[in-house]
């Protein structure tokens, strides 16, 4: 197993060449190659030019089989017509990564297109891998690498950025550099040919000198690869994601939940980076802001703001900026406020902002803003100061400060003005305070900071697919789809529609098909009067514009005469259209039921996504937009981001029921385009789906493993067995989060030996950060599974845990198995090592490696029954290295 990840050859090579470097001004291959030459660099360094003897007094060779020396990285700055050619000539001399600075290739038309396409099969079969085109470059300070073109620098730090805009990376090197701002790394994606956010993402999370990640982002190509890397890099370093293209002024698309005309591509991408537990920011100044805020521990509990300020109009602001951006104002205790009646002026005004008065002394501030932050309701103060003529703003500044060290309630400053604040704003800065220069900046922070940590919660969601009822029936839901799509059909009958949903458990209106008039009249007694009609027909979309809809009729006679109106006008305006008789239901009677919207699409990225907004209106605003698969605490979190929180009549808990619902349907039915329920009807009796329209596509399904069709990686529930071991019934299961508290017990109950067998180390408990690792484990490139016993009061019980990680070479996994002392020699190490291997087999990689103790030989023998090979360990003499090829 190597420790060095596979990328460390292109973000920290021991060697380069430049293709196309030359001392003609402007020149591109030049510049780069002038930028290694003067940043110090301290590898090998080759110019690659046929028609210069040396470049920059460097000898230049004339191709990269000429340089006899191994060479990590080549980068490419010719134009991209020899772009073939030069990624032959790497595969050739055993050039693994390249580096591809020119632009015309997809962006540039077709010709282009398949130019890239010959440079992605080219590298793909020669195991070259590629950052580029259109890539700007490479700078990591610390390494003193400077392979970019660009006149800027950086400074050593701890942000990485990651951008798909070589502008952008210059426009945030430019704005750092004035600000004193220093980088682990600056990667330039380019038109990401081949690697990609979900890659680079994954290196960055290994490297020990990137803390926080900075994105820009311009379009996503793998969703299930960048959000799986990305939520994988949101559990260990806080991430902070700015996106262009909120707004997209092409020819927009329908949303089934209302037919109406709206892009929802960045409100996808919104819902997406939310349950990743990332920060999205909205310009480049809130970027570094979140970034500083987050380094210095900036930590709200919650979105309860109070605002404090030497001025009405100061606080006036902020608090107008907090409505904007929906953030409540606190409002304080009685205890709070009798406080403040001590401190303050007489007659001050107990309001959603607290005004100290201009003459506001630094002992003053300190004691209100004691007060306030002490207040239960309140999970962050900002502390405001305008420059009047008896305030002192750097001994109002040291009184924040001193304020900040006596409580835990997050503090935020803004210090209004020019010149006379400066100082003072820099001695908040360097004690760890966010501090602004306007009103509007401050809130904005907050905002972001405290989604951030909403975001963080939604993260730990870790939902089935099938957690909407207590027992699931997805097999039978399948065979009906299946038959349908075997018939050709694309559009559900209204019938099947709402028979699809009961099978979910979402309550429907029942509705029956009749052939014949008078079959629609018995049909209509049973089901009783008045019912709706509508036309059944696998060619129609909407019955209404084809003239197949009628509503409440309420006789048998009426019943049979629009059996008639509807075969004879649809049969006129569609005459090729195949009738398959006319469906009828039962006029729904719950008046004071709210009607509600609840949609779900195929977004082209992000995959399946449900939305859901009010029918009428009333409340204005978009829909509400989440991935499945939801949970409870999901399906809350989004009905409170839609219009319906305002409601304050709704059912909460019938509305939750049918999201988790839908969210089931949309993970086990991939074939599902559209669906729109329309309305939903919730009253205190619960919810009932009145009218519901699904469209199936059989190119939607994936081959391969399940849910791949799905961003966000379900709980693998189909992997829980129960074993049954020395006559005791074990379940075993991947672990969740809410697992903490067991692997916790799990630990501190083994002996001091299986600890130190596990662990290597003396440990006895598990710090919180590796319980985080150990429990918050991402489905797509981990596994983790635990074994459980309930003891005689019903308590569940840990009693082994068995894992593996992806290794930084990206293609073996690493493993570690722990059993309770109670539970070894009877079988459950050895079940448990062969539930993981064949779950790492089926995912694809070709070796499972581990680490294990020379004088273990319980583990040493398990592991060798098992297949693996025993070898020296390349590094430490008490280990022996473990290794089983998993390919078939």
């Amino acid at each position: 197993m190597s420790t060095r990840h596979y990328l460390s050859s292109l973000f920290s090579p021991q060697s380069i060449a430049v293709v196309g470097a030359s001392e003609r001004e402007h020149s591109v291959g030049g510049a780069i190659f002038a930028n290694i030459l003067n940043g110090g660099f301290r590898g090998r360094l080759y110019a690659v030019n046929p028609k210069h003897s040396s470049v920059f007094s460097q000898t230049a060779v004339p191709s990269l089989e000429t340089i006899g020396a191994r060479v990590d990285l080549a980068i490419i700055a010719t134009p991209a017509r020899t772009v073939p050619a030069l990624i032959e000539q790497c595969a050739r001399a055993g050039i693994g990564h390249a580096l591809i600075v020119a632009t015309g290739f997809a962006e540039s038309g077709a010709s282009g297109a398949l130019l890239e396409r010959r440079v992605r099969e080219i590298a793909r079969a020669n195991s070259v891998r590629i950052l580029g085109p259109n890539c700007l470059g490479i700078l990591r300070p610390e390494q003193k690498l400077n392979a970019a073109y660009t006149r800027i620098g950086a400074q050593p730090g701890d942000l990485a950025l990651v951008s798909q805009s070589g502008a952008m990376c210059s426009a945030v090197m430019d704005w750092a550099a004035g600000d004193g701002i220093g980088f682990s790394s600056i990667i330039s994606l380019g038109g990401t040919l081949d690697l990609d956010f979900g890659e680079v993402l994954d290196y960055l999370v290994h490297d020990e000198r990137t803390r926080h990640i900075l994105l820009y982002v311009e379009r996503i190509r793998n969703a299930r690869s960048f959000m799986s890397a990305l939520r994988a890099a949101a559990r260990i370093k806080p991430v902070i994601l700015l996106k262009s293209g909120r707004h997209d002024f092409s020819p927009p698309h329908a949303w089934t939940v209302d037919h109406a005309r709206h892009d929802f591509s960045d409100p996808v991408f919104d819902a997406a980076v939310r349950r990743a537990g990332v920060v999205r920011v909205r310009n480049i100044d809130q970027l570094f802001h979140a970034a500083k805020a987050l380094a210095s521990g900036f930590r709200p509990r919650g979105k309860q703001l109070a605002i404090i300020s030497n001025g009405g109009g100061p606080g006036a602001m902020a608090a107008d900026r907090a409505g904007d951006l929906g953030i409540p104002l606190a409002t304080l205790t009685s205890d709070t406020g009798t406080q403040l009646d001590h401190l303050l002026p007489r007659g001050w005004q107990r309001g959603t902002c607290i005004d100290l008065g201009g003459d506001a002394n630094p002992e003053r501030y300190r004691n209100a803003t004691l007060a306030v932050a002490n207040d239960p309701h309140v999970h962050c103060v900002l502390v405001m100061l305008a420059p009047h003529a008896a305030s002192d703003p750097q001994a109002i500044a040291e009184a924040l400060i001193a304020a900040k060290r006596q409580t835990r309630t997050a503090l935020s400053a803004c210090w209004m003005g020019g010149g006379q604040v400066a100082a003072a704003r820099q001695q908040l800065a360097a004690a760890g305070i966010p501090v602004f220069s306007t009103p509007d900046m401050a809130i904005e922070l907050f905002h972001n900071i405290a989604k951030y940590h909403r975001n963080q919660k939604l993260l730990l969601q870790t939902p089935g697919p099938g957690q909407a009822r207590g027992v699931s029936r997805p097999a039978s839901a399948r065979h009906l789809v299946e038959a349908l799509l075997a018939e050709r059909r694309k559009q559900l009958s209204p019938m099947e529609a709402q028979t699809l949903l009961r099978t979910f458990g979402i309550p429907a209106v029942q509705t029956l098909v009749a052939h014949s008039a008078s079959e629609a009249m018995f049909i209509a007694e049973q089901i009783g009067l008045p019912v709706s009609m509508q036309i059944n027909s696998p060619d129609i979309a909407d019955a209404e514009t084809a003239g197949g809809l009628r509503l409440n009729l309420d006789s048998c006679e009426a019943v049979a005469h629009a059996w008639q109106d509807i075969v004879g006008a649809v049969g006129k305006r569609h005459p090729e259209a195949r009738l398959a008789g006319v469906s009828l239901a039962a006029r729904v009677e719950r008046p004071q039921a709210r009607a509600i919207r609840l949609g779900a699409r195929r977004d082209p990225v992000f995959g399946p996504v449900i939305a859901l907004a009010d029918n009428q209106h009333s409340v204005g605003g978009e829909p509400a937009l989440a991935l499945p698969p939801l949970n409870a605490f999901l399906a809350r979190d989004l009905i409170q981001a839609s219009p319906l929180q305002a409601l304050p009549d709704l059912n909460h808990g019938a509305l939750e029921k049918v999201l988790a619902g839908i969210s089931e349907l949309l993970c086990e039915l991939p074939w599902i385009a559209e669906l729109a329920i329309e309305p939903l009807l919730l009253d205190a009796d619960g919810a009932l789906a009145a009218n519901t329209r699904i469209v199936i596509d059989h190119a939607l399904a994936p081959s391969g493993e399940p849910y791949r069709h799905l961003a966000i990686h379900p709980y693998p529930a189909h992997l829980m067995q129960h074993w049954l071991i020395d006559g005791k019934t074990i379940k075993v299961r991947p672990v969740r989060p809410e697992d903490a508290n067991l692997e916790q017990e799990f630990t501190r109950a083994m002996s001091d030996e299986s600890r130190f067998f596990r662990f290597m180390d003396n440990i006895r408990e598990l710090p919180p950060s590796l319980l985080v690792r150990f429990t918050q484990i991402d489905y797509d490139r981990e596994m983790a599974f635990i074994a459980t016993e309930v003891d005689a009061n019903g308590r569940e019980l840990q009693i082994g845990s068995v894992r593996y990680a992806q290794t930084p070479d990206g293609e073996s996994v690493d493993f570690a198995l722990a059993i309770a002392d109670a539970w070894q020699r009877c079988g459950l190490g050895r079940r448990l090592m062969t539930l993981l291997i064949d779950c790492a087999r089926q995912r694809g990689y070709r070796a499972m490696v581990g680490d294990v103790l020379a004088d273990n030989p319980k583990m040493l023998k398990l592991v060798e029954g098992l297949g693996f090979s025993l070898l020296p360990h390349p590094d430490d003499r008490s280990c022996k290295r473990v290794v089983k090829p998993l390919a078939d």
